[in-house]
């Protein structure tokens, strides 16, 4: 019998996980079916541009995928049983008023081995308003929705983008270039870029002071309304369109799960990837809780995902064939921020992502940080490429009685 692998989700991260498996073991020796909701790969730190009216290349899973033995199935995850080893899935157009439909399509797979890669949307973290009348990037529908609400925009009129964080950044640069009519603003719970080097932060301010965005430090949102937010001093700032990039919820089908997960709903794993709770589950990417260089919790990033991936990857692979498990700690190079299609931040950092001196800036840290982000497609789109042909014999089922490898501490 073939052993059943399911990969839930194809963003970077299950999207690089399922190419490397497929790459790793035998097809004769493994079924592999790859879960995601839509039939093209969403290049997630491009949803800024999609925002601000740029076109993204097409990527989809069926090109993808073609030929590598992974069967592809659109539709979404409602449900996962670790006990019983299934996952329930419905049809991704089976929703809202076609409820008839929706019974009807209801699925499930049964799985061996897991690798649960469902990634997160934005968070509102419970401030008023914030659901109703605040728009985010975190997806490629709400990216589109932003797209249309600042299309509509008169000149002069404010946008505020709350949220000083990286996706913060590059929203607010990058609506602030392509709309320079518009009044602009960003509003940091801390200091502007508190987190960079010195040089870091002079470059971010010089950058955001040259487009005209009003950067409100130190300030709170508490409140959003249809016409402005309100910060924590109580003060009224005019937005006509409010951008909330303060931080990403994971999908919620863990929680509901006998898998051990954190306070936020992330899968406690090992340095493998692998589910403390149960063996036979990997969780990789935003969903996953896990740590990296010096014991520190990884940060939900695309530079957290891939490497995650790779290492989920790695350790199956090892576990069926008898292999050698990677056991190397995760590690940071750098943080790669856009603003705008012309200015870019690329912070040096030490491996377990501190700031260090070195910094680079300017157009050439915007090419950088561009070839980044076509390098990550890259690897999605080209699951085949880049690893050793050679493929091992499945010889056995992932063993169950592994040394416990370091795991994090829920938060």
């Amino acid at each position: 019998m073939q052993h059943r692998i399911v990969v839930l989700g194809a963003g970077y991260a299950g999207a690089v996980a399922a190419g490397r498996l497929a790459r790793r073991l035998r097809r004769e020796d493994v079924a592999l079916t790859l879960v995601n909701a839509e039939p093209d790969f969403v290049e997630r730190v491009r949803m800024h541009q999609l925002a601000t009216g740029q076109e993204l290349r097409p990527r989809p899973f069926a090109e993808m995928f073609a030929g590598t033995g992974v069967e592809l199935r659109i539709a979404r995850v409602t449900a996962v049983d670790v006990d019983r080893k299934t996952v329930t899935i419905t049809a991704a157009d089976a929703t809202g008023e076609d409820a008839v439909r929706e019974l009807e399509a209801v699925q499930e797979l049964e799985y061996d081995t897991l690798v649960y890669a469902l990634g997160s949307d934005w968070h509102d973290q419970g401030v008023p308003g914030a659901a109703e009348h605040a728009d985010h990037i975190a997806s490629r529908p709400g990216a589109l929705r932003l797209r249309e609400r600042l299309a509509l925009l008169a000149a002069g009129a404010p946008v505020v983008v709350v949220g000083g964080g990286l996706t913060g950044l590059e929203a607010v640069t990058e609506i602030a270039e392509a709309r320079p009519d518009l009044d602009v603003a960003l509003a940091a719970r801390g200091a502007l870029g508190d987190w960079l080097s010195p040089k870091g932060r002079r470059h971010l301010r010089k950058v955001l002071d040259g487009l005209g965005v009003t950067v409100h430090e130190h300030t709170a949102v508490t409140a959003v309304a249809p016409g402005h937010v309100t910060t924590a001093a109580g003060a009224a700032v005019p937005a006509a369109v409010t951008v909330w990039t303060t931080g990403f919820a994971v999908h919620p089908v863990a929680r509901a799960t006998a898998l051990e997960v954190t306070g936020a709903g992330r899968i406690v794993v090992d340095q493998t990837m692998r589910s403390v709770s149960h063996p036979e589950v990997y969780a990789i990417g935003d969903a996953a809780s896990a740590t990296g260089a010096g014991g520190k919790p990884l940060r939900m990033s695309c530079a957290s995902g891939i490497p995650m991936a790779w290492q989920a990857a790695d350790a199956i692979a090892a576990r069926l064939t008898g292999g050698k498990l990677p056991r190397t700690p995760l590690r940071y190079v750098n943080q790669c921020v856009s603003l705008g299609r012309r200015e870019g931040l690329i912070q040096y950092v030490t491996a377990d992502d501190r700031a260090v001196r070195a910094a680079l800036t300017g157009r050439t840290a915007a090419r950088y940080k561009e070839l980044i982000c076509k390098g990550a497609a890259w690897a999605v789109a080209h699951p085949m490429l880049g690893l050793p042909a050679r493929r091992r014999r499945v010889v056995a089922e992932p063993a169950r009685t592994d040394t416990p490898l370091p795991t994090t501490t829920p938060a």
